[in-house]
């Protein structure tokens, strides 16, 4: 979700540090929150943000070609899915912000009944499983972010998408953090990643690394939580999921994904791809330039760790507020 600009630069022992800047105010009206300020992280020579400038001319025509969006068809749009959402008594959500309902036109390719049942079923979710969402903030869930399991890649790979790495194999100790924090930390990313029209647009790919997956990790899945995760990214998540690569995944992983297959539709599951070590396999999907070397890439950033994401997302606190503000509203017991 953060884009990355680049001077020249050893890239070796590279400290992080961690400013703040104006955010420019035409932008202001993508955030739900008072942030007048966004953090920068510099790693060297290399800058992080998060994108949220105006899209350049690949990614506008991306949107044309693959979700009709023109100045016509979207303020149309927002007209009509702001007027049924205003029928949703029971929904409190920021129905003013033209940017935030564009987030939900552009993964339902700009038709509003799609985009008002996207937007339902996202709150619903959060609704049915609110011991997961409540309070939810990069603050109070650091232990995912340094037991260094998720990362996102600072680039984004050919196609304009960002990358979520998942390591569930060597990295995971079971016994320091469990599925529902990584669960949650997925959550945190994703959100953060909705922010950037160009992920609205281009959208994202996953990687799962099982390398190391062991029999007593594998115990602690189940169909619960195979349920929910599918749940979620099936009907729930307003972002274009694109694929799902799943790699060097051991034989025993085929009890995992045994859990997982019964509650997939043929849309997400033809997007689940196993390459097991096969890095020509990834390749076909994710061009090379756009991968590090453990993946068979030739990329040449540094990586971002668990704990330098915990360090910016904090500074983004009072957005995740925000975003938690929103949903059904609750019922009060007489």
């Amino acid at each position: 979700m953060f884009g990355t600009k680049k001077n020249n630069t050893d890239k070796s022992e590279i400290v992080p540090v961690i400013s703040m800047v104006p955010i420019v105010e035409s932008l202001r009206e993508t955030m739900l929150s008072d942030m007048e300020l966004m953090p920068i992280v510099q790693l060297g020579n290399y800058t992080l943000t998060i994108e949220l400038e105006d899209l350049n001319e690949e990614v506008r025509e991306i949107a044309k070609k693959e979700l009709r969006e023109n100045p016509d068809v979207t303020q149309q749009a927002i007209k009509e899915l702001r007027d049924l959402l205003k029928e949703e008594d029971d929904l409190y959500i920021p129905l003013e912000n033209d940017l935030w309902l564009v987030r939900f036109l552009r993964p339902t390719k700009f038709y509003p009944e799609s985009a008002r049942d996207l937007v339902k079923r996202y709150y619903a979710f959060k609704q049915k499983h609110s011991n997961m969402y409540e309070d939810l903030l990069p603050s109070r869930e650091k232990n995912i972010f340094q037991q260094n399991i998720l990362t996102v890649q600072p680039n984004r790979d050919q196609l304009g998408r960002r990358i979520l790495i998942i390591e569930l194999g060597k990295k995971w100790k079971t016994d320091k953090v469990t599925l529902d924090e990584v669960f949650k930390g997925c959550v945190l990313f994703l959100e953060a990643a909705m922010l950037e029209p160009a992920t609205q647009i281009c959208g994202a790919v996953v990687i799962f690394d099982m390398d190391g997956l062991s029999l007593g990790q594998v115990s602690k899945f189940s169909p619960q939580f195979a349920k929910r995760i599918v749940d979620w990214l099936q009907d729930s998540v307003p972002l274009r999921i694109k694929n799902i690569h799943v790699v060097n995944q051991p034989m025993i992983f085929s009890v995992v994904f045994a859990l997982f297959k019964p509650f997939l539709q043929e849309k997400l599951r033809s997007r689940i791809i196993f390459h097991g070590k096969n890095r020509k396999s990834l390749h076909q999907y994710i061009d090379s330039t756009c991968l590090p070397e453990c993946y068979g890439g030739s990329l040449d950033l540094p990586r971002i760790e668990g704990p330098q994401w915990l360090e910016l997302l904090e500074k983004c606190d009072s957005e995740f507020k925000a975003i938690n503000s929103y949903g059904y509203k609750k019922k009060i017991s007489k």
